[in-house]
């Protein structure tokens, strides 16, 4: 049963099918909207609308783009030869902030997830493998999250690549700068162990 005017109600409902947001922040959300200038709203209302008539996938890398190629695979400094490999577009935004990357990316569009119903026929699985062959990829880095997920999936691309001939990496995760070892969990702490390195002196 609707609470709200129409127009406000179905504002709310809308609101409430965004990720992360539960019916109550859809209905701040809403009201925020109610409350500011018709011309802030506007440009939100504008900027929604741009983002679906203007923004695609990259044709090779499937990150988000104005164009056919995104402005990475575009970008003529970045080395061809190293792939990273990462569930979405906004896990390209993380690694770039990181300024130690200068390689081409691929996004899978998820993670095989089969309680999803998501397997690898639904990722960018067979356009990666299209890549390795065609674009002289010698290291591919899998850059999928630490989860159950993301661990799968990193272990179905690493079976997948290896017979290709390519140097097949993960990136290393366990326990954050600053952290105390007493309060980490048992595989962050055995991630941390496996992704150890040689300590300069």
């Amino acid at each position: 049963m609707a609470v709200y005017a129409g127009p406000v109600q179905d504002l709310i409902d809308q609101l409430g099918r965004l990720p992360g947001v539960g019916p109550k922040s859809a209905q701040r959300i809403a009201f925020h909207l109610l409350k500011v200038p018709k011309e802030e709203a506007l440009r939100l209302a504008q900027a929604v609308v741009a983002v679906k008539e203007r923004i695609a996938l990259c044709s090779r890398c499937f990150n988000v783009s104005e164009g056919e190629l995104c402005s990475i695979c575009t970008d003529e400094r970045r080395d061809p030869s190293m792939l990273c490999v990462v569930e979405e577009p906004k896990d390209i935004v993380a690694v770039e902030k990181t300024r130690e990357y200068r390689g081409r990316y691929h996004v899978l569009q998820g993670a095989i997830n089969p309680m999803e119903g998501i397997g690898p026929e639904q990722l960018k699985i067979k356009e990666l493998m299209g890549r390795i062959g065609t674009e002289g990829v010698k290291e591919v880095i899998i850059c999928t999250n630490p989860n159950l997920e993301g661990e799968s999936t990193a272990l179905f691309l690493a079976r997948q690549l290896r017979p290709r001939g390519v140097r097949v990496t993960r990136i290393a995760s366990g326990l954050p700068v600053g952290g105390d070892l007493e309060y980490a969990d048992e595989l962050t702490l055995g991630r941390a162990l496996e992704g150890r390195r040689e300590v300069e002196g």
